[in-house]
């Protein structure tokens, strides 16, 4: 056989072995790469959601948190265009990721909504069907009484939103791979727990008490701040007897009293708003105590470092405020206790 007719035969071997090995390695990965673990060749997108902005700062998103909503919005038009509420046992698992499938690759904004207070509870409501982010607003549902009063009397369900800062663009990149985004979560509802003890340490009878806060905070925005509403006066959704351990204003003196305790949830707080705790003698109507609930928690702020007012009562989710009542059941209105720090008052609000 001549030689010329052999390298043609070898030529052609080499080149079909080479197109075999080429179609091989283009139907395993586009960029000639394999990844174990994908088997195609598009983009996949998953979120991470982490509930760390509390005064703890550690991640407590599957404790705490039992249902999300995710929101993918377009910047350029402000529309979702994707959204998927995930909720239950999911949330709890190790390294729990929201799958985000079937999304073009872009830029992105992600919002979301969470906890069991978003979707279908009977305490919250959110506009939840508009294609454009801006209406996504949740409001505080409440009853009226028979003088038009708007109430909340339950504990809230928990409700939590994206923090607003972190609403930028999100590159959603067209390689190839598992691309990861991170959603955080701030918490807006609120427990406040009243606490009354009498200065002789006797029984104070809870019953011999009306409780009532008041504040206009019952629509949120897409971005979480306050929409204008209307008055709301938030109920105990529990009072009770019990026992707590405080001190003596005389020297001070650490003992044990019978106490009077009102349970509250409340809708967000904010700094540059007032929010008012008004307790009155269930007998006459006379005024116990009449104090600016926001103004007080900040004062035991400093206590946990060098932080703005806002991010404060935003990390913090519980406040409890003890007063020592009078012979006369008034409060005693030179101090008080918020989460366990003596404050001493020298100019207060009545």
């Amino acid at each position: 056989m001549k030689l010329d007719k052999i390298l043609s035969i070898g030529t052609r071997k080499l080149a079909a072995a080479f197109a075999i090995l080429t179609c091989a390695v283009t139907l395993t990965s586009c960029d000639g790469l394999l990844y174990e673990d994908e088997g195609d060749c598009d983009p996949h997108y998953k979120v991470r959601f982490r509930f760390d902005y509390n005064l703890k700062k550690a991640d407590a998103f599957a404790q705490e948190v039992n249902a999300v909503t995710l929101y993918v919005v377009d910047p350029e038009t402000d529309r979702v265009v994707w959204r998927k509420t995930e909720s239950s046992d999911i949330l709890k698992s190790e390294g729990y990721l929201m799958d985000v499938e079937g999304l073009a690759p872009g830029n992105y904004k992600l919002m979301a909504w969470a906890g069991d207070g978003h979707k279908g509870s009977p305490h919250f409501t959110l506009a939840d069907e508009g294609d454009n982010h801006k209406e996504l607003i949740c409001t505080l549902n409440r009853t009226y009484t028979t003088d038009g009063t708007a109430e909340v009397t339950d504990n809230l369900h928990r409700l939590y939103k994206d923090l607003p800062e972190e609403f930028n663009n999100r590159e959603f990149t067209d390689r190839q791979g598992t691309h990861i985004h991170t959603v955080r979560l701030m918490k807006n509802t609120n427990d406040i727990t009243v606490v009354l003890q009498h200065l002789s340490g006797e029984p104070v009878d809870p019953s011999d008490f009306d409780f009532a806060i008041t504040e206009a905070n019952g629509t949120m925005n897409y971005d979480n701040s306050l929409l204008p509403d209307e008055e709301i006066t938030y109920r105990p959704w529990a009072t009770r007897s019990g026992v707590s351990e405080g001190f003596v204003p005389e020297g001070m003196i650490q003992a044990k009293f019978s106490a009077a305790i009102a349970d509250f949830t409340v809708g967000r707080m904010m700094a540059d708003r007032k929010m008012y705790l008004t307790i009155t003698r269930h007998s006459d109507g006379g005024l116990v105590a009449k104090v600016p609930v926001i103004d007080y928690a900040l004062m035991v702020k400093a206590n946990y470092g060098d932080m703005p007012d806002q991010e404060y009562l935003d990390r913090q989710d519980h406040y409890s405020m003890v007063f020592f009542l009078d012979d006369g059941l008034r409060w005693l209105n030179t101090m008080i206790y918020i989460n366990a720090w003596h404050v001493v008052l020298s100019d207060h609000d009545l």
